[in-house]
Parts: C-alpha cells; structure tokens; sequence
C-alpha cells in the first residue's frame, strides 16, 4: 500500500519539528515546508524580524529535515501573508479594533495558502505542530478537540478552519505535554530541543503595534481627546491605534485612581475612559462565525463554555443566532475587557463547536 503523504510546515522550532518526526515514524511519507512570509529582503532585516519564519527558523528546519532524512523546501506566501494577515491587521487597529493576526495566519496562510499548494503536488495531508487534536465526530463533522494538556491548548486560534482544510489536517503533538515533546526532542538529539517558544506578533517582535502602523501606512495618526461615558474631555490621546479596551497602562491621565478604556471610536477619534467595573460585560455579538463541531443552531439557544481572547479561561453563556452572520453570547457572569476584533471561541465540552469575531 502506498505511502499517505503529508506536508509538515516546518518553523524551526520544537513542536513542528518532533511533528515531522511522529509522522515519519507513524509511516507517513513526510515532506517538510517552511512558509517564507517575511517582506525584507535584506539578510539583517529577515533575521532581526523575521520571528518564527524568519532565516534562522529555515536555518533550523533545514538542520532538523536532515536530521530526520525528509526532503525539505522553502515556499513563498509573502504576497498572501501580507494581504490576509498583515494589511488585515493595520486595517482593524485603524477601525478602532484589536485583532488576532495569528488567527488571521492559520486560516489563510498556514492552511488556505499552504494546503491548496500541498494538494497540487500530491500530498494527502498537511501538518503542523499545533497543540489540539481533530475527530471525526458522529454527526460527520469535524472537530478541534483540546490538546492533552491544557497549558498549551491551541484551539482558540484555530476555531476558523474549514471542514476541508480539517479533513486534511494532521496535529500529531496534540497527544503530548509540551515536556514529553521536548524530552523526545532531546532523546532524538534534535538541536532545536531547548529552543525557546515564540511569544510576539512575528512581523512586530518589539511589540510596538503603534509604530508598525505609522511605517506601514506613512504617517502619524491624529492625536484626539480621552473622553468620559457622558462625553466629557478629561485630556489628549496619541492616537488610536494606541489604546485596547480594558487598558490602564499608558494613558497618562491624572484622575487620582485607575481609570480604564471602555471604548475606541475612531469615526470621532475619541477613546472613551471609564472604571474598572464599565469595562464589564454580559453580551457580546459576533459575526464572520464558522461553524465547527455543530453546522449551526437552527434558531435554538445553546448552552457553551466562551473564550474571548487566548488567556481566557472560558465562560458559560448561551448562545442564539440574530441574524444572517450575526449571533449574541450572553454570559452567566459579566466578563471583562470584550473587545471587538479579537475572537470568541465557543466549546462544547472538550470540543470546539464554532466561533466568530467579536463585534
């Protein structure tokens, strides 16, 4: 029988690269692909910024691909990184919005771009090195399932993936604590063994959302007034793409006690201050939703556990469907900082059952 062959998107790092080898061993025939997203040419540029695709990431998955004597290429998606992940996110922050270019990446790059590409070349599958797991579920549909440990679970940022694309996914590291995947790493003496994780937006390793979008789009934003809930002046902002809700670092305003953003609106370049306890919430709506576990509520309320941003823990709401697109998520218990642009994943038990964009 002839071999299942699958495409491991390869970073340089531990994850993926014990991916590749869990499938080699498990009898795939494996190929391993790193994803070439940066926009710099110059070598000093790609390798300062280049983050988890940058050139001592292809350096290390070239090193780990020989290793494990599997064929190794580099393949170009600057042009569908920059359009999906990279103008998306300057476009949201200008809108007054917070967004998730990970989220953004996975869909469109990692597994749009890189799975159509791997299919015209013959390969059954592609792979990554993401904690969560994909079943088959009895209604016939699939699903995320949380990775076996909980510390690293993956899921929230792969809640927009298709049924298509999750039927020709594999995520063999879903089975594993991040330390029995380093330790097999070490055991296999793969020099990427303690590298580190990457924790920052890839294209802005320093952090500063702000002033990528200055470069990106050539000028300063306007500078406007911090606001209060009755629309009161209480001083000057630097500019929108500054501030998130729920911030209270950073504003400089002298009110004798943490004040808190509620609210952007950039239509009138204001951002909105308030207490601690304004930037609660019960309700949310969200729209751009697709379905996972379920293919939909069919007009009926469901119960869910709700994650609003990574590092949330999950909230129970109920859930109903308001329009074409558009659903509400009420909570149980307000829920802090709900902010539009980022994702609110829904899960039904151990599963994902579909998300959307927080509005």
């Amino acid at each position: 029988m002839e071999k299942k062959k699958v495409v491991v998107g390869m970073s340089g790092g531990v994850d993926s690269s014990v991916a590749a080898w869990l499938l080699k061993k498990q009898g795939y025939d494996v190929i391993g692909v790193t994803m070439q997203i940066w926009q710099d040419e110059e070598p000093e540029a790609v390798e300062e910024n280049g983050g988890c695709c940058g050139l001592s990431a292809v350096d290390d998955a070239r090193r780990v691909a020989e290793d494990l004597a599997i064929p190794y290429y580099v393949m170009n998606f600057k042009k569908e990184f920059r359009e999906n992940v990279m103008d998306y996110f300057v476009a949201e922050y200008l809108r007054g919005r917070t967004p998730n270019p990970c989220i953004a990446c996975n869909r469109f790059v990692k597994w749009e771009s890189l799975l159509k590409r791997s299919l015209e070349i013959g390969a059954d599958y592609i792979a990554t090195g993401h904690y969560a797991r994909i079943e088959k579920l009895p209604n016939g549909r699939y699903a995320l399932k949380k990775s076996a440990t909980a510390a690293k679970d993956q899921t929230y940022a792969l809640y927009n993936l298709t049924q298509e694309q999750l039927a020709h996914t594999l995520m063999p590291v879903g089975e594993y604590t991040k330390d029995e995947i380093r330790k097999m790493a070490q055991e296999l003496n793969l020099r990427v063994a303690h590298k580190p994780d990457s924790q920052e937006i890839c294209f802005i390793p320093d952090n500063d959302y702000a002033k990528f979008i200055r470069e990106d789009i050539g000028k300063e934003l306007p500078e406007g007034n911090f606001v209060d809930l009755q629309g009161n002046v209480l001083g000057r902002h630097k500019g929108i793409t500054h501030y998130t809700v729920g911030q209270r670092k950073g504003l400089n305003l002298s009110m004798g006690h943490p004040v808190f953003v509620v609210e952007i609106r950039p239509e009138t370049n204001e951002v909105v201050i308030g207490e601690n306890s304004d930037v609660f919430s019960r309700t949310l709506r969200f729209n751009r939703i697709n379905w996972m576990a379920v293919d939909g509520l069919h007009g009926e309320e469901h119960r869910f556990i709700a994650k609003i941003r990574y590092g949330h823990k999950g909230a129970p709401c109920t859930v109903r469907e308001i329009g074409s697109d558009l659903a509400e998520c009420v909570f149980d218990e307000p829920q802090r900082a709900i902010t539009p642009g980022q994702a609110v994943v829904l899960y039904d038990g151990e599963y994902v059952a579909g998300g959307g964009t927080i509005l």
